[in-house]
């Protein structure tokens, strides 16, 4: 089992301590490293990532503020200088509290952790039902992967249509794309995502699903083809 991570510190000399810890770790693959948080937000729209060594105080965003602005957080394991930041790091449901400097071992102790967290997890998905969480209205709410007909982009958000309801979620549709298991959908349109389970038919310019045509580009029609044949 290998989690992919990023590091984020605005400090290019603890970023190159913690890339040190993590390339001497053959659970770990480094994805990118980031000095600020906004670079970090937008990073994490194109890279589906497990884990983030994070550290608190940077300017203009810090750790916290990067946090409440993911609809989907990947683990966490803070990296700070300092001891007072400890509670509030786990009402963000930390996996790990790391205080600098950082020794291999304690180092290694979290990677640990956060394995076992993404095992569980991969587990408690299987037994219940592939899953993932969006906020909707407030509120964090669960929708299962079977479950969803297509996504629909709206300006900043995205209409997620399921079989039973319609969430609006504050997101790309790049963004979320990357919120969704690989195979089982595709961007067919600029403003759609269809899962694949649910087409029932298709011509060369819509898919249909249940009694809704959904707009099928034109450079999309072989990629459906050939991912209808491997799904």
């Amino acid at each position: 089992m290998t989690l992919n991570c990023v590091v984020v510190d605005d400090s290019a000399i603890q970023r190159l301590s913690i890339v040190k810890l993590i390339e001497n770790h053959s659970s770990l693959n480094l994805i990118a490293e980031y000095s600020s948080a906004l670079e970090t937000k937008n990073g994490l729209n194109t890279h589906k990532v497990d884990l983030i060594f994070l550290d608190i105080e940077m300017p203009v965003l810090n750790g916290f503020e990067l946090l409440d602005v993911l609809n989907n957080k990947p683990q966490i394991i803070f990296v700070t200088g300092k001891t007072e930041y400890a509670f509030k790091a786990f009402n963000y449901d930390a996996t790990d509290y790391l205080q600098k400097p950082i020794t291999k071992e304690r180092f290694n102790t979290a990677v640990e952790k956060a394995l076992e967290y993404h095992k569980l997890k991969l587990d408690f998905n299987e037994a219940e039902g592939e899953h993932i969480f969006v906020k909707s209205n407030l509120k964090k709410r669960k929708v299962y992967i079977k479950d969803i007909k297509w996504i629909e982009a709206l300006g900043d958000y995205v209409k997620l249509v399921t079989e039973e309801t319609s969430l609006v979620v504050l997101s790309t549709m790049k963004a979320f794309e990357h919120e969704l298991p690989e195979g089982k959908f595709l961007r067919i349109h600029k403003s759609y995502i269809v899962n694949l389970d649910k087409v029932d038919r298709f011509n060369s310019k819509n898919v249909e699903v249940g009694a809704y045509e959904i707009p099928l580009s034109r450079n999309k029609k072989t990629q459906l083809v050939e991912a209808l044949n491997n799904n």
